[in-house]
Parts: structure tokens; C-alpha cells; sequence
């Protein structure tokens, strides 16, 4: 298996300059035979079917974006249509009503094998982690199943530091690579920003890195990064998250059933928030209660 940036760079480097299908065919022929690429392996049923769910969940938390910037955008607007604006409340509560039933399919899916079930109570140990989440990196990792260590993961997530320079003319910005999957980065984009105000070890960490910075984003990055290697090592390792080495407290698991219903037991303070738990830049709860026209600005708990 092999990607089609590679294929393509592969034909740059034998000065192919023209593009056809017959050309394109003896390119990949040839990077076939001269390389050694390891062979397409199809994800397990209970990863494939949780990257799938998370996926249209993103997908419906994205479309479900666009529908309250567009209601946003028309409550600011001089004497709106008041059906319009009706149209556009009964159409987000549509996605999220859907939401809610593909989260809950996503712990449906969680709770099906009991070995899963049981790493994921201890994954969720992780301060800031939250449950979709993790979902999604176990979901695009296949359960870290054709990760071999933790700088292969790093590259693979994009996570990657790419440097640029040449003697002393040239000192380009040191940066992440980005080449990989997107989707678990935004996925640990809430849960480092979580991380560094209630994390204690990993607000130690961020602190240090933006000490003296006035761009915090650094910080962000860096709190991604190390908390997709603290998931991997947990994985791997099968162990609780613990802030400090003395902590050696009992912890009850975060995910249980009840009355066949999966649960979430909060095992963090009250008011800690996660991706799952984190308003947005707009509230939906403040536009959907929307009365005679006028903005009722969010709130934030």
C-alpha cells in the first residue's frame, strides 16, 4: 500500500514529465517492483466500524456548524423572515437529534467487547480525554494495530517536526509536517486546551514550552502530540493514567453498564470539560431559545 503523493514524487525522481494512464501505470509498476511496500490489511470489524461512526458524526457536527453560523448571521440581520428563521431551529435540532443517536451507536460499539471496554475506562483516566475523543484515535489508528512506536504514530498524525535551513542564509520556521491524519489532530485539539488549564503534569509542560511566547499555539501543539504518545504508551502498556508517581489511589472505571445502557461516569471534577462537553463559539442551546427576534447571548458554564 502506498500513497498517491508517493507514487507521484517516485515518478518526479525518474524526470517523467508527462501524464498518462499507460505512463502511470508503469510508474507504479516499476515502484512496486523496486520497493518494498507492505501489503493493504483490512482494519478489524469493530475499528472499521467505529471509524465510520465517527466520521458521520464529524460530518454531521460540521453541517450542524454551518446551519448556527447561518442563523447567527440571519438573527443579525435587519427584521429576518420569521419562518426562515423557524426552518433553521427545526433543521438543528434535526442534526442534533442525530448527533446524539451516532454518539450513541459510537458507545454501543465501545461496549460490544469486554477488552476494549476495559482499556478505554482506563484511557479515559486522562484528564481532558473525552470519550468521542478517543474514539476517533482509535478509530483512525485501528487501535494502534500497524503502529510499530511512537515516532511512526507522530508521523502518521503529522505531528512531525519539519525543519528548513541551509548554512546561515537559510532559517526557515520550524513546524509540523501536517502530512497525515488530519482528523486525529482536531480530535485532540479540545482535549490539550483542557489539558493545560487542569492536567497537572501536562500544564507543566505547556507552561514551560509558551513561557516567553506570545503565540500559545506552540503549547497546543505540543499538548496534541503528547497526549496522542500518552494514549499509545497506555494502550500498549495497559495502565492508568496517573499525575503524579505516588499515585497510587483507586480509580473507578469511567464506563460501565447499567440496565444495558453504556454510561460515562464523570471521574473528574465537576465542571471539568471535555471535547464532548466544550461550548462552542456560538451556542446552539442560546439561538435555538431565541425569542421575538433577538439574540440571547451564550452561556458558558
Amino acid at each position: 500500500m502506498c500513497s498517491s503523493g508517493k507514487v507521484k514524487h517516485f515518478g518526479k525522481s525518474l524526470n517523467v514529465k508527462s501524464k498518462t494512464d499507460s505512463i502511470d501505470a508503469r510508474i507504479i509498476a516499476q515502484l512496486g517492483a523496486e520497493r518494498q511496500l507492505s501489503a493493504w490489511q483490512p482494519p478489524a470489524p469493530v475499528f472499521k466500524a467505529l471509524r465510520e461512526l465517527t466520521r458521520h458524526c464529524t460530518d454531521l457536527k460540521k453541517e450542524r456548524t454551518v446551519l448556527l453560523n447561518r442563523l447567527s448571521a440571519l438573527l443579525s440581520a435587519h427584521e429576518p423572515l420569521a419562518f426562515v428563521v423557524k426552518s433553521h431551529k427545526q433543521v438543528i435540532k434535526k442534526f442534533d437529534a442525530e448527533i446524539a443517536k451516532c454518539e450513541a451507536q459510537v458507545k454501543a460499539v465501545l461496549q460490544q467487547e469486554e477488552w476494549l471496554q476495559e482499556k478505554v475506562n482506563k484511557l479515559l483516566s486522562i484528564k481532558g480525554m473525552g470519550l468521542m475523543s478517543l474514539a476517533i484515535v482509535l478509530a483512525e489508528t485501528q487501535g494502534f494495530a500497524l503502529i510499530n512506536n511512537a515516532k511512526q504514530l507522530t508521523s502518521y498524525a503529522g505531528f512531525d517536526v519539519v525543519e528548513r535551513e541551509s548554512g546561515t542564509s537559510v532559517r526557515g520556521k520550524t513546524r509540523i509536517s501536517k502530512k497525515g491524519n488530519g482528523r486525529i489532530r482536531a480530535a485532540l485539539y479540545f482535549p490539550a486546551l483542557v489539558a493545560s488549564r487542569h492536567n497537572v503534569a501536562l500544564r507543566a509542560v505547556y507552561q514551560r514550552i509558551n513561557a516567553g511566547k506570545e503565540s500559545k499555539m506552540v503549547g497546543v501543539v505540543s499538548l496534541q502530540r503528547k497526549l496522542l504518545l500518552l494514549v499509545y504508551s497506555m494502550w500498549k502498556n495497559d495502565t492508568l493514567f496517573q499525575e503524579t508517581p505516588s499515585g497510587d489511589q483507586e480509580r473507578k472505571p469511567l464506563l460501565r453498564h447499567k440496565d444495558d445502557v453504556f454510561e460515562n461516569k464523570v471521574g473528574r471534577p465537576t465542571g471539568l470539560p471535555t471535547l464532548d462537553e466544550l461550548p462552542s463559539d456560538l451556542s446552539s442551546e442560546a439561538l435555538l431559545r431565541h425569542d421575538n427576534l433577538r439574540i440571547i447571548p451564550p452561556k458558558f458554564t
